[in-house]
């Protein structure tokens, strides 16, 4: 597989002047916001060419993105599907580097019009609904792998570690980040950007990219843990999610139907167990 990088032009976090108020006065400042500019992803193959999505993303693993999206809707099913990686060079200069081409190893694309999200999605949610349950009924080969282990100590410590690994977190303060540990607590890979959907195509597409999902990983996310998080991880057949937030109804739903160890309102001092208290070691008694 080719990956050719080039230096795009858009940037994680771009500076800006502000107007800061602080009880009865104001200052002028320089300020750092998150980089949001829409990416568009695109499938060749047999000559052809189509256009797969457009999501508003913070520039930076753009391939990384592109590559667990399309991974996530099912539409590759590994590394060895993709011939090469690249932005396009047939669109005008400033727009270059927000539109990656996707090569595909074989002579034909993939049956396209069977997406539901063949469309512009935004950078806040995706498509969800109880239909894509079926979906992933048909696509998941046999039940989750049984995963790891993970003790109430072990668990406690995820948010910090992440929190500590959110480079541009810490600068803009307006970042979602996704996150895999592996059973011992120990990062391996933490991905930050504007959609909290994009933050998890990009982990997942790390993992794809650099030789494949590791099942005894635990996911953990910034924010909520939404329907459209959890099947990313389904899809990646990866069976423990904690989140620092709630869940929704659906990602319960979810996670109760297909075996998922689902953690919410992760802290220090405790957290929810929504979904596969089994994984976990070391719960207290029940009172």
């Amino acid at each position: 597989m080719r990956v050719r990088a080039g230096t795009p032009r858009a940037k994680p976090a771009t500076p800006v002047r502000i107007v800061r108020v602080r009880e009865d006065r104001t200052t002028s400042h320089r300020d750092v916001v998150a980089g949001e500019e829409p990416m568009e992803i695109r499938l060749l193959a047999g000559g052809r060419c189509e256009r797969v999505a457009v999501t508003m993303r913070t520039p930076g693993h753009d391939f990384e993105l592109a590559a667990g999206f399309l991974f996530g809707e099912g539409l590759i099913i590994g590394r060895d599907d993709l011939a090469a990686l690249r932005y396009c060079t047939d669109v005008a200069e400033d727009q270059r580097y927000n539109v990656v081409n996707v090569h595909l190893h074989g002579g034909a694309l993939p049956d396209l019009a069977r997406m539901e999200r063949h469309f512009t999605v935004s950078s806040a949610c995706g498509v969800c609904g109880k239909a894509h349950m079926d979906d992933l009924e048909v696509r998941c080969d046999g039940p989750l792998p049984a995963g790891p282990r993970v003790s109430v100590a072990r668990l406690a410590t995820l948010p910090s570690a992440m929190r500590e690994a959110q480079g541009l977190f810490e600068a803009t303060g307006g970042l979602h980040a996704a996150a895999l540990f592996d059973a011992n607590g120990t990062l391996l890979a933490v991905r930050e950007d504007v959609g909290r959907h994009n933050a998890m195509d990009k982990l997942i597409g790390w993992a794809l990219l650099a030789g494949g999902l590791q099942q005894e990983a635990i996911v953990c996310v910034s924010g909520r843990a939404s329907f459209e998080l959890l099947q990313k991880a389904l899809a990646a057949r990866l069976s423990f999610f904690a989140a620092i937030s709630a869940p929704s109804s659906l990602a319960v739903d979810l996670a109760r139907r297909f075996g998922v160890t689902l953690v919410g309102f992760l802290r220090p001092g405790g957290f929810n167990v929504y979904a596969g208290a089994e994984r976990i070691d070391g719960l207290p008694v029940e009172r």
